[in-house]
């Protein structure tokens, strides 16, 4: 079985769903993972389909023209002053569009709010199919591997799932080794990217390398191989926002070299089917 791949909202951060749709089948992106949960950030465009019937016809209208599939919606965050039932009609857009997962982090150093809530989050999905998939952020409050199997563990939710991506793996120090206790069920889906070997210092450059400057697969120093074959074979969702990139590029081009440089990264890392899943 070839390995599929997704073209994740901040790969493309500026273009709305169905412009996203039509650059990841040009580029040949077997998925989307759409941003329809709007988060309020600066200078962050509302893709909320939920709200915007038309965005919504011309959303559906893309997947039904190019057949790329619809992987995953972001971002379900589990904070203190949020009611997690705010999300479900972003659950109900997604099931509509044959949507399987929705991702999620943790903002709150609250460990029981955060574990009420997130289990709640799994029960508002399963009504949808859908799989409620966490994923830790060097920069919020749940930080690494061990964080996430925690709340696994503890909620016990039959469709919770963890999202493991790749830049924030490296930055918490997490061992590749770890990945092989963890249940094969819990995987999904992955974030596929690259960034330098050195871990920042401050948070600030942290931030800014995660959301503005990641690179292309095998350009930088996390040992994606090591990582990658201590899971199942499940999509790869390609997230590697770079502004300097996107600037020279464009969309498209960024794009199509994103999806490229992972192709040729598993054909010389991974030669043998045995190599492609754990």
């Amino acid at each position: 079985m070839a390995r599929t791949f997704s073209l994740a909202h901040l790969t493309v951060l500026g273009c709305p769903p169905p412009e996203m749709t039509h650059i990841a089948a040009r580029a040949g992106y077997d998925y989307v993972s759409f941003r329809i949960i709007y988060m309020g950030l600066p200078g962050e465009p509302n893709y909320a389909l939920a709200e915007n019937p038309q965005l919504l016809r011309e959303t559906k209208e893309a997947l039904r023209e190019t057949g790329v599939k619809l992987l995953d919606i972001e971002l379900a965050r589990i904070d203190a002053d949020i009611d997690p039932k705010r999300y479900e009609p972003a659950m109900e857009v997604a099931a509509e569009l044959g949507g399987r997962h929705v991702l999620s982090s943790i903002w709150t150093t609250d460990r029981s709010a955060y574990i009420e809530r997130f289990a709640e989050l799994c029960e508002l999905a399963k009504p949808y199919g859908l799989t409620v998939d966490l994923e830790y952020v060097p920069i919020a409050a749940v930080t690494n591997l061990a964080g996430v199997i925690d709340v696994l563990n503890t909620v016990k939710q039959d469709n919770a799932g963890i999202m493991i991506d790749l830049h924030h793996f490296h930055r918490a120090g997490d061992s590749p080794e770890a990945l092989e206790n963890v249940p094969r069920e819990w995987f999904h889906f992955l974030h596929l990217c690259d960034a330098p070997g050195e871990i920042p210092a401050s948070k600030e450059e942290m931030t800014r390398i995660l959301r503005e400057e990641r690179l292309y697969i095998g350009e930088g120093g996390i040992d994606i191989a090591d990582i990658v074959r201590r899971m199942p074979e499940i999509p790869c969702s390609i997230e590697l926002p770079n502004i300097q990139r996107v600037k020279e590029l464009g969309y498209e081009e960024h794009a199509r070299r994103c999806l490229q440089s992972a192709k040729d990264y598993f054909a010389r890392h991974f030669t043998k089917q045995s190599d492609l899943s754990a």
